[in-house]
């Protein structure tokens, strides 16, 4: 999984082809983590025509490979990247466990611990995503 802004903009946003523009627009309208298989549904339900699901992971791992979006592990689903970052920094997820809730963080200082843990160990990491699960503020306070 790639967890870094397009390089080129232009280049990418000539790349969305019109499967990639809809899973990027669902991702965005959903606001939550989004399965593949509940993305074909959707997709299939805005314009009557289902989809095939290799064309539906195409389109998702686009996505993911231009910083576009991001897979949850823990839920095997997508989201959209919150903000922008560079490959180098470790992403975390936020995940509220009661309404589903997702936010996106980054930290200079989880970087510099990471670095330096892999580093100690000899490792080469390939990606760095943690993902933390429990109650969102709003949640928690209810």
């Amino acid at each position: 999984m790639s967890s870094h802004p397009p390089q080129d903009t232009a280049k990418t946003i000539a790349g969305l082809t019109p499967a990639r523009r809809r899973a990027l627009d669902i991702l965005v309208e959903a606001n939550r983590p989004v399965g593949a298989y509940e993305m074909i549904d959707l997709m299939a339900s805005a314009d009557g025509k289902r989809p095939a699901p290799v064309s539906v992971y195409r389109a998702l791992a686009f996505l993911l490979d231009n910083g576009l979006a991001h897979r949850l592990e823990s839920k095997n689903a997508f989201v959209v990247c919150g903000h922008c970052h560079g490959a180098e920094e470790p992403v975390v997820f936020l995940i509220c466990e009661e309404c589903g809730e997702v936010k996106e963080a980054t930290s200079p200082g989880l970087a510099r611990e990471l670095s330096a843990l892999t580093s100690e160990a000899g490792f080469k990491a390939r990606t760095r995503v943690v993902e933390i699960a429990g109650r969102c503020a709003r949640c928690a306070g209810a």
